[in-house]
């Protein structure tokens, strides 16, 4: 049996442009046969994960969409106006939950700004009116016994964060245990776990996070050796994560320059996390007054940032916690929801790249920002009808093994990435042409294709191998077959992605 190492090898060194001729393609094929597959890295078996934001769970304040934004009430209100009204997630939604298991094993996040400021409701009660002083929103029992029976349902390992304002402290206003406990021990009793938490949700941007008045490096210091010394007799299962702080290194303006990643593992007590976490998005969207367009969506500048987001916080895991397992925790297409483009066809082609080039990175896990809420989430809010990206994340979770293999194109702008086949013995390559014109190359085994396109780039339905790509009648999801292709040459379209599996020979 020949080795997936030398069998990808050959894959590689196949490639070629529609105008190379057969002469230069053997020379080349010649002399690049001897050149194995280099494996450069593993993802952890949940790689591939997603975010519901406690404000979906608790029902608050969340991005408004863009149809429905009053541009006068913008003018006279201000940010507060960006944002409406949603209801609590019903997360025993037969739907939701099949379309959840179809990306399934995964960690499902349970966190953002709102969870900084929210009070558990310890009780069966009716759920109250308005948050106790020094909170902003109530999490009932039954809202998180609802996350914890969705995460059992779906094969999801829950990660979560704690809140962080003045409801938790004492006269003094240190951190005390009022909210972690409860909603701990509440968790423990229904048979629930949370895998893993970060203190509290981006410290980067604590001043308008509910942090209280002026929360430094100093005072997260003091916060978390208190939290931690909780939390290791509490629940010392839980693994530790942080800082979980975004934009640093140049991406998006507004970091707390007193909440600097620096800033947090330099003060008097520097944070021991099991595993640094980071938040990255490449920009803001236009409700938040981006300037991002469409055009950005496919060019190798916008395809590559997640790269220039990881290299600020891998080096300061490198300084600071050397050798820990390294998770993006919260990413999408932009801050702020998103725009209009996240929900279409254009996204799809940033979110493989960032699954792709992270993995080559050695980041364990991406928890993609968010599952069902505004433009950027992978199902539509209201019907949860699955959305461009939720197509190519299935694809992703179907094929993509946790092994990750060097795979460079000669094919200039067809991008190239290469797993082991999830539950076979073979290889998956995905393939990402963003360009306008079309490309080919030539395969030395017979493989299944998985083409992925759509009529029009800023299209909502999308294509597998020329057949729209949609629910059965039942709300179930299709049966996905390849289409079978011989060794030897394959086209590729303009504007496409496609995934190939090779199995061992």
């Amino acid at each position: 049996m020949k080795t997936l190492t030398y069998i990808a090898g050959l894959f590689l060194i196949a490639f070629a442009t529609s105008c190379t001729d057969e002469k230069e393609m053997s020379d080349s094929a010649t002399y690049l046969n001897n050149s194995d597959l280099k494996k450069i890295a593993e993802v952890d078996d949940r790689y591939q994960s997603v975010n519901v934001e406690m404000c979906e769970v608790v029902g608050g304040e969340f991005w408004i969409p863009y149809d429905l934004i009053d541009t006068a009430k913008v003018r006279a209100q201000g940010f507060s106006a960006l944002k409406r009204k949603i209801p609590s997630i019903d997360l025993y939604n037969t739907k939701l939950r099949t379309l959840a298991q179809g990306l399934g094993p995964m960690f499902i996040r349970v966190s953002g700004t709102w969870a900084n400021t929210t009070y558990f409701q310890d009780n069966d009660e009716p759920k109250l009116e308005n948050a106790p002083r020094g909170y902003e929103n109530v999490l009932t029992r039954a809202e998180w016994k609802g996350v914890i029976d969705f995460c059992k349902a779906v094969d999801a390992k829950l990660v979560t964060s704690f809140a962080i304002s003045n409801g938790i402290r004492d006269q003094e206003g240190n951190w005390t245990p009022a909210q972690a406990g409860p909603l701990l021990d509440f968790t423990h009793s229904i048979g629930g776990e949370i895998y893993a938490a970060e203190m509290f949700n981006e410290p980067s941007h604590a001043s308008h996070g509910g942090a209280p008045e002026g929360y430094n490096a100093a005072s997260y210091s003091e916060d978390f050796t208190a939290f931690l010394d909780f939390v290791s007799t509490a629940a010392p299962e839980m693994k530790i994560m942080g800082p979980g702080s975004t934009g640093e290194g140049g991406i998006i303006p507004g970091i707390d320059s007193s909440m600097t990643t620096p800033k947090i593992f330099e003060a008097n007590s520097a944070p021991d996390f099991d595993i640094f976490s980071y938040h990255y998005y490449g920009g803001v969207s236009s409700r938040c007054m981006g300037q991002l367009t469409p055009e950005n969506a496919l060019s190798e500048e916008w395809l590559s940032k997640t790269e220039q987001g990881l290299s600020f916080y891998e080096e300061a895991r490198d300084q600071y916690l050397p050798g820990a397992p390294i998770w993006l925790t919260e990413t999408a297409e932009a801050a702020c929801g998103g725009n209009t483009w996240a929900a279409t066809y254009a996204d799809s082609f940033r979110y493989l790249e960032q699954l792709g080039r992270l993995a080559k990175k050695g980041v364990q896990v991406v928890m993609h920002n968010t599952l069902t809420a505004s433009e950027y989430a992978l199902l539509e809010q209201d019907t949860h009808e699955p959305r461009p990206n939720y197509w190519a994340a299935f694809l992703w979770n179907k094929f993509m093994g946790t092994q990750v293999y060097e795979g460079h194109s000669p094919v200039d702008g067809l991008d190239v990435f290469i797993h082991d086949l999830k539950g076979g013995d073979g290889y998956a390559v995905l393939l990402v042409n963003p360009h306008q014109t079309d490309t080919s190359f030539t395969v030395p085994a017979d493989a299944k294709q998985y083409l992925l396109t759509a009529d029009e780039i800023l299209s909502k339905k999308v294509k597998l191998n020329g057949e729209e790509l949609k629910l059965n009648p039942d709300e179930t999801l299709p049966e996905i077959v390849g289409k079978n292709v011989p060794s030897g040459k394959i086209e590729m379209p303009p504007l496409s992605i496609m995934f190939l599996t090779f199995d061992s020979i």
